[in-house]
């Protein structure tokens, strides 16, 4: 049986104030603001955004200024580092605002993707944004759709914009201007006109940290030394790392020169860059700046950076790399098995000694070596009577140096650079005008990169014929200028003019950078 349903009807009341005093809460209004640039034209623009967001908000009764969130020189393309921004949507989140005002879209956001995310993260809050230009209120019905379509215009405007910044770039590059961040550049800083000037007292520093590794420092004991005397890096940080000595003795620009377009950037989107592994073209140019390096030692340094990753192949194949910890780390050798010798604080029967031993015999090398152990005194006592017998029979080894400067001068192959250098003008000239016509320049292209090869190749073969012919007039000179037979052992003169001892059982066989060979018998 059906129930009798029974309807009351509550009629409509005409809301009252209980109280004459009661006003409706003020809505919080924040606004949003951003320029692209740290120019001072767009620093003005900043402050105009602020001033007028202030006024236009204090301007409606019903609302209160809940803030004013701005960024100043940050790309719209990427919120990350946009860090009022993300903190205006902390606020919005902690219901600490009720409204969001912006300029348009594409002050909000260049990326069509992070637009609409924060739009509907918003949404849900029931916080609507309102664009000034384009006059769309988030919380409109159509507002996502128009939201969608202006972002996307946006985000095509900002990728429009990146690839016009790209080609002016490269224009200027190609123009020979260079564009290099000081602001961890250690010796440079920038004048009024952004270009690239020495600064004297950091110029030492790097003048110090090339002279050191030349001298056989390691790029450790250089850091080292650096950190006990409280010299500041580029950063402005007492701490050093090797990297830091390695990027300073591997950087062009203390000899003048710029390799421009190291990296690039792989998004606009993401601003993400990456190293230029011939993807995109890079730019080389030549006394681009005030050197603090002369462009001898920078290629002696890179000559002695190649070097020093291998210094010495044991017969079993395995690599034993550069040490400066004494003076004849790496030089002393072993005449039966070819392996270096390791210096070894030995302590017999009660004795204690600093020996020299072969590395076969103190490590599992694969190789059998009954090599004797020397006494650290005897091999300084062997440097000395080798010096000492090239003195004796100076006049013998002075007519062999001389010799061998002559052989040294007859290969130079200056005439090979000449040609080089002049062949590569002439392919850039060409590869710029292929460019400019958009036609195929891939095989100028490879022709350019092998003839750079072939000129680094050139100019390291001159270097190391230069380098030898330093080291014989450098024994020359001493032969010359030493009255008298060392007495003591010199470390600094071991440095200077001995390469390799190498250890048989009834002698040593000196060899000097120059080239000179002097048995020391037994």
């Amino acid at each position: 049986m059906a129930t009798n349903r029974t309807v009351t009807v509550l009629p409509a009341r005409k809301h009252t104030r209980k109280d004459s005093d009661e006003e409706k809460p003020k809505l919080r209004v924040a606004a949003y603001c951003r320029v692209s640039t740290d120019s001072d034209e767009q620093a003005t623009s900043y402050d105009a955004q602020i001033e007028h967001y202030t006024a236009y908000i204090n301007g409606h009764p019903d609302w209160t200024l809940a803030g004013i969130y701005a960024d100043d020189g940050i790309s719209g393309t990427n919120t990350k580092k946009r860090e009022e921004f993300n903190r205006m949507i902390d606020e919005c989140m902690a219901g600490s605002i009720d409204m969001v005002i912006t300029k348009s879209i594409s002050r909000f956001a260049r990326n069509t993707l992070d637009c609409l995310k924060y739009i509907r993260q918003l949404k849900e809050k029931s916080i609507p944004v309102f664009f000034e230009k384009e006059n769309i209120n988030s919380m409109d019905s159509k507002g996502e759709v128009m939201l969608t379509i202006m972002a996307s215009l946006a985000q095509q405007e900002s990728q429009s914009l990146s690839q016009n910044v790209k080609l002016g770039l490269q224009y200027r590059y190609q123009q020979g201007e260079i564009q290099v961040n000081c602001n961890r550049f250690l010796g440079f800083t920038k004048d009024e006109n952004k270009r690239l000037i020495v600064v004297p007292e950091e110029a030492e520093i790097i003048k110090r940290i090339y002279r050191e590794y030349l001298e056989g420092a390691s790029m450790l004991k250089i850091k080292r030394g650096l950190e006990a005397d409280g010299i500041l890096n580029g950063a402005g940080n007492e701490k050093w790392h090797t990297s830091n000595i390695n990027q300073i003795l591997r950087n062009e620009k203390y000899i003048g020169d710029a390799l421009l377009q190291k990296t690039y950037t792989t998004d606009f989107l993401t601003k993400t860059r990456v190293k230029n592994h011939g993807v995109v073209p890079q730019y080389y140019v030549e006394n681009s700046h005030e050197a603090i390096i002369p462009r001898e030692i920078f290629m002696q340094v890179q000559e002695e950076l190649i070097q020093r990753r291998i210094v010495h192949t044991s017969p079993n194949g395995k690599n034993r790399t550069f040490s400066c910890i004494h003076c004849f780390s790496n030089m002393i050798v072993c005449g039966g098995c070819g392996e270096v010798f390791r210096r070894v604080h030995w302590n017999n029967r009660g004795k204690k000694s600093v020996v020299w031993r072969c590395v076969s015999r103190l490590e599992n090398t694969g190789l059998f070596c009954e090599a004797r152990t020397v006494l650290e005194s005897a091999l300084e006592q062997v440097m000395v009577t080798a010096i000492n017998q090239a003195l004796c029979d100076k006049d013998h080894f002075l007519i062999t140096l001389q010799k061998n400067i002559e052989t040294v001068i007859c290969h130079e192959n200056s005439h090979t650079l000449t040609a080089i250098d002049k062949r590569l003008t002439e392919l850039q000239a060409e590869l710029l005008k292929l460019a400019s016509s958009k036609a195929d320049y891939e095989k100028v292209g490879d022709e350019i990169y092998r003839l750079r090869e072939e000129k680094q190749k050139a100019q390291l073969e001159n270097l190391g014929r230069d380098e030898l012919q330093k080291r014989i007039t450098d024994m020359s000179a001493f032969l010359q200028e030493q009255p008298t037979a060392l007495t003591e052992y010199n470390e600094a003169l071991v440095r200077r003019l001995i390469e390799k001892v190498t250890v048989y059982e009834d002698k040593f066989t000196v060899e000097f950078k120059s080239g000179v060979i002097i048995d020391i018998n037994e």
